[in-house]
């Protein structure tokens, strides 16, 4: 809400043309909205209005009025404005002398943090045709004093501060504090993560055929040779070895989708028996059980081989397949075309006669306390296992952006830079979580990614950077751009929790806001409800909140002394 000012007296027994306007000075009204400046996109602003009476203004006036923020070891001055009179030769805003009027002075500062606790200030100086005022001025807004013999040495020297004491002295302050709480908006809880490949147990499976004639479950010298077992039995051997190996042996046996089915049945039993005992055999001394079953005719695998054959009429084929599922029908289909059945007998049909002989094993892989060991001494992880540490077994985001940073000198891997941009932004490395979601980009153009480059901009104040993503972002991004531009309402919308919350606070729907963290038990949950409290008027709900949320994070306590929204349970 604005509040309303009375302006100083502009008195000035050396300035001529102000003795009138001073007499009348309770008449100028001065409103400033917001009442508390509120940090919007990077930028501080606000509109001060000014209505001058009816016979006030003198013609031949001029009145310079700078804003300036003003805050703990420093300020930031703002864009002038300038008002004359109607007989003044400039091209300045005129203020009639008859009419008076009405005036809007938009004011607005590039953030600094060390605005956090500031104060607004107007800043005029005067200038008449005569007098000692024939040069701008300062004035000096509170007393109506133009500066003394000693002032003027002061402000016309090279003492830096002392100058800058005596303009502050001089200026009229029109707000006070700023309302910072678009920043406490979590991007990092918007950005989107990339998955991790890692399995605790990953599986390896080797294969290789014994093949039989047609119509035979006899196992030949020939035949063992070319389904070279001896590099089965090596393969074997060397993950007998491996303590966190489990290996699965087994023997399947098949029969090639011609001739009786009940026949083919048979068939592929007497074959997984046989390949059994050949198995049984060559790994005699491994102590490992083999386990031997029966599939039947393979039409799984005459697909298999059809597929990748360079056979004429295979769609012709693959089509019969899909549109019969009774074994007889697809061998009598296929059969029908003599052609082709005479290639597939010479070519596809020999290599289904077979038992398969499959090794699976189970890879246990490191256990959580193993990788993170590893972690912390160094030595070396696949890219799987530390994405996987990141995403599981850190306790913080500080943990997760040592664990990621560690990952990225050995991987460049997109997936690395981008969870170690969300991981950043959340431990409060902005600038760090920007240049990490960018390396990312370089080899990589998804979705998460481009998500991430919107959000990561908005977190640094890079609006204008961040609308370049804005068109493939989802709608959660585009509610976090509407939060940075001050759309609180539209924001609320797509956001949730905590964001939500602090959209409906800016929003000033404070029902609305705590409905949003009602189960969010968090320090930042209790720390929104304290400042949700106080500008409801409830001193005690807030001092209470802001206790609960302390005690979970003490850095909040330095935070509450310096927070205007909390200036009502300040002490």
């Amino acid at each position: 809400m604005s509040m309303v000012l009375a302006v100083a007296a502009l008195a000035f027994s050396s300035c001529n043309c102000f003795k009138k306007m001073a007499k009348n000075r309770d008449d100028i009204k001065l409103t400033v909205n917001p009442e508390i400046l509120t940090l919007n996109n990077g930028i501080v602003a606000a509109d001060i209005n000014v209505t001058i009476p009816e016979q006030y203004f003198n013609k031949k006036a001029v009145v310079k009025v700078t804003p300036v923020i003003v805050f703990e070891g420093g300020e930031v001055v703002g864009t002038s404005k300038y008002y004359q009179g109607s007989k003044v030769d400039e091209n300045y805003t005129v203020v009639d002398k008859k009419n008076g009027g009405n005036f809007t002075q938009h004011v607005e500062f590039p953030y600094d943090p060390r605005m956090d606790q500031c104060a607004l200030q107007l800043r005029a100086e005067i200038k008449c045709p005569k007098g000692a005022c024939k040069e701008f001025t300062l004035v000096n807004l509170n007393t109506g004093a133009v500066p003394t013999k000693e002032q003027a040495a002061v402000l016309a020297g090279n003492d830096a501060a002392a100058k800058a004491a005596i303009a502050k002295e001089f200026g009229l302050t029109v707000a006070y504090g700023l309302n910072t709480l678009q920043k406490d908006l979590k991007y990092g809880d918007l950005m989107a993560p990339m998955a991790n490949n890692y399995k605790k147990v990953t599986t390896v499976v080797e294969k290789t055929d014994l093949l039989y004639a047609i119509n035979s479950s006899k196992v030949t010298k020939k035949n063992e040779k070319a389904a070279n077992l001896d590099a089965f039995k090596a393969d074997v051997d060397a993950k007998l070895g491996n303590d966190r190996a489990t290996q699965n042996i087994a023997v399947k046996g098949y029969a090639s989708p011609d001739g009786p089915e009940k026949f083919n049945d048979k068939l592929s039993k007497a074959r997984s028996e046989s390949g059994k005992k050949v198995v049984v055999k060559l790994l005699k001394d491994s102590g490992l059980d083999v386990d031997a079953a029966a599939y039947g005719e393979d039409w799984e695998g005459f697909k298999e081989l059809v597929e990748k054959s360079n056979i004429k009429d295979k769609n012709l084929i693959l089509q019969v397949l899909s549109l019969y599922t009774s074994s007889s029908q697809r061998e009598n289909e296929i059969k029908n075309m003599s052609t082709v059945f005479t290639e597939l007998k010479k070519d596809i049909l020999p290599e289904l006669r077979r038992s398969q002989i499959v090794n699976s094993t189970d890879i246990q892989g490191k256990t959580d306390a193993e990788i993170m060991a590893a972690v912390k001494n160094g030595n070396e992880l696949t890219v799987e296992e530390y994405l996987y540490a990141a995403e599981t077994l850190a306790s913080n985001p500080d943990e997760q952006v040592f664990i990621l940073t560690a990952a990225s000198k050995k991987y460049n891997d997109a997936r690395v830079w981008n969870n170690l941009g969300i991981a950043q932004t959340k431990a409060g490395d902005k600038a760090a979580a920007l240049n990490s979601f960018a390396k990312a980009a370089k080899t990589d153009s998804s979705k998460e990614i481009n998500k991430n480059l919107l959000l990561a901009n908005l977190a640094n104040g890079n609006t204008a950077e961040a609308k370049k993503y804005a068109k493939g972002a989802d709608a959660e991004a585009q509610a976090a751009m509407a939060a940075a531009e001050g759309n609180y309402a539209a924001a609320a919308k797509n956001l949730s929790g905590y964001n939500e919350a602090v959209a409906l606070v800016m929003n000033n729907n404070l029902a609305g806001a705590k409905k949003a963290i009602a189960k969010d038990n968090s320090a930042d949950a209790d720390y929104l409800r304290a400042v949700i409290a106080a500008k409801e008027g409830d001193t005690k709900t807030a001092e209470a909140q802001l206790k609960s949320a302390v005690s979970k994070n003490p850095k909040l306590a330095e935070k509450a002394a310096k927070d205007i929204n909390l200036k009502a349970i300040q002490k």
